[in-house]
């Protein structure tokens, strides 16, 4: 149950590298993190490092438990966990359900929706490690909140809960969104991949320590002209 000034039951569905981070940040701001599915042994030691004493739970049962339901799975399971979870009448209405994915706005929950919930698309622009570090990066990003226009300040306040700064992305635009950050995501990892190949081969011994410096420069200094297309920021 809400407890006060507007605090939520999260239960996270997914314990890859953003589903705890999200949580933990949330946590951090005042929220009861109820529970968190996780199947994988990997996925439950970084549930219990990133929220510690949260109990692992069937999905079923956390949406029960839960008002807000965060939704960090990959994009091509989102879907039918989605729909999947309408046919066999999981959804509560009123409750909030939030899903992470780049490339879908809210149209992807309308299962959900259909059932009474709440629908946000947020998704932080950033890379994720999954352990605390994440904490700090998010400090310093931004998250694209797609919703109905009344719902717009429940994600823009739950971004700024996280940590980072919302920017409202158009249901129409989270394809182009989703394309900018996988150009930006894949071409500079494939980039910096083969320069630090190039100096290995070289003889350099720490190449990636040596390009670190140049990297981040070069990156800044590309950045300093660039301005958001304004579609993005309707």
């Amino acid at each position: 149950m809400s407890g006060p000034s507007g605090r939520l039951g999260v239960g996270i569905i997914g314990a890859g590298r953003v589903g705890p981070v999200l949580g933990a940040a949330l946590a951090g701001a005042g929220h009861a993190i109820v529970g968190i599915s996780a199947t994988s042994q990997d996925s439950i030691d970084r549930a219990e490092a990133m929220l510690p004493g949260v109990p692992i739970l069937e999905i079923p049962a956390l949406i029960e438990r839960s008002e807000l339901v965060i939704l960090a799975v990959p994009s091509d399971q989102l879907e039918s966990l989605v729909a999947g979870l309408a046919a066999v009448g999981a959804w509560q209405p009123g409750q909030l359900v939030l899903h992470t994915a780049p490339g879908f706005g809210t149209r992807v929950l309308a299962p959900a929706t259909a059932a009474g919930v709440i629908p946000l698309a947020v998704h932080p622009a950033m890379v994720f490690t999954g352990t605390s570090l994440d904490l700090v990066r998010l400090s310093e990003s931004y998250a694209a909140v797609t919703s109905p226009t009344p719902v717009h300040p429940i994600g823009q306040a739950l971004v700024v809960e996280m940590g980072a700064e919302p920017i409202i992305v158009a249901e129409a635009d989270r394809a182009a969104y989703a394309e900018a950050i996988e150009t930006a995501t894949s071409f500079s990892a494939a980039i910096v991949g083969q320069a630090v190949g190039i100096l290995a081969g070289v003889g350099c011994d720490a190449p990636g320590r040596f390009l670190g410096p140049l990297v981040r420069s070069s990156v800044e200094t590309a950045l300093q002209g660039v301005t958001p297309p304004e579609r993005f920021l309707e």
